[in-house]
């Protein structure tokens, strides 16, 4: 169990009593607000309704889609927990340049130029070096003469870190190791993740691409199996199509059967 401050027990046992969850799912939840940084969280809690998302001021997903009244509850329990953890010290304190601490790189790589973080994974870019931590193990690439502008790790089967430079996009795998993993499957990634930055994940703003509604003519008015491409997609996208999917079934595109088929469909691929 991730290991608390008598503050941050004390929090969970509350927050469980007062939410009727487990202190086990609160700790779940806690952990995942603080890896998104207290802004956002992933998470897969079968007591909250499996995989689901949370966004602060924004965005709540969760697996029961049509369920308010348990995305009223994660938005409600995300909030109190991204609230204590920017005003009460919840975690353990780790010393300087160790796994699971602020500055989690090696000290003589000095300070980051960029950095992020999300899930249990978490990056540095320093001149001429990449550090990585992976589920506490830290592997230090040399970068040779690649200028990093972006780190992101791939969704689906392919699951390697990249990175964009000047030479295009480039294989982490393919960079000498300094220290830390001998190979980069010494530390598997959460299929669920998915880290980009200083370059920002370009936002498709609504468009599917491959995803669209096949309706030629864009017209709403007849009922079909295919209406819905869920061939392909990241976690956010399915979660965007399940929206999507209750808006037909609610102006009558889709039929019952038709909906439930393609709602198990996209949930099977989270």
């Amino acid at each position: 169990m991730q290991k608390l401050t008598p503050a941050g027990q004390n929090l969970v046992s509350d927050i469980a009593y007062r939410f009727g969850l487990s202190q086990d799912a609160v700790i779940h939840m806690l952990v995942a607000v603080n890896n998104g940084n207290g802004s956002m969280a992933q998470f897969n809690c079968p007591e909250l309704g499996g995989s689901g998302q949370w966004m602060q001021g924004g965005m709540t997903m969760v697996g029961d889609m049509f369920n308010n009244g348990l995305k009223n509850t994660v938005d409600n329990l995300c909030s109190e927990l991204s609230n204590a953890l920017a005003n009460m010290q919840l975690f353990p304190v780790a010393p300087a340049h160790t796994p699971g601490s602020l500055q989690w790189w090696p000290g003589d790589l000095g300070q980051p130029f960029s950095s992020g973080a999300q899930n249990n994974i978490r990056y540095a870019v320093f001149p001429n070096r990449l550090a990585v931590e992976l589920n506490g193990t830290v592997t230090v690439y040399d970068t040779l003469n690649h200028n990093i502008g972006g780190v992101s790790q791939q969704q689906g089967s392919n699951t390697s870190l990249s990175f964009s430079s000047q030479f295009g996009e480039i294989g982490v795998e393919t960079l000498p190791i300094v220290s830390g993993a001998t190979q980069q499957q010494d530390a598997p990634i959460p299929s669920n993740a998915q880290i980009n930055f200083a370059e920002p994940a370009p936002q498709n703003n609504g468009a599917f691409d491959n995803q669209q509604i096949n309706n030629p003519n864009n017209v709403m008015g007849t009922s079909s199996a295919n209406t819905m491409d869920t061939s392909s997609g990241t976690q956010d996208e399915i979660f965007t199509l399940l929206e999507r999917l209750g808006k037909l079934f609610d102006a009558g595109v889709l039929t019952q059967e038709e909906f439930n088929t393609k709602k198990a469909e996209l949930l099977g691929r989270i």
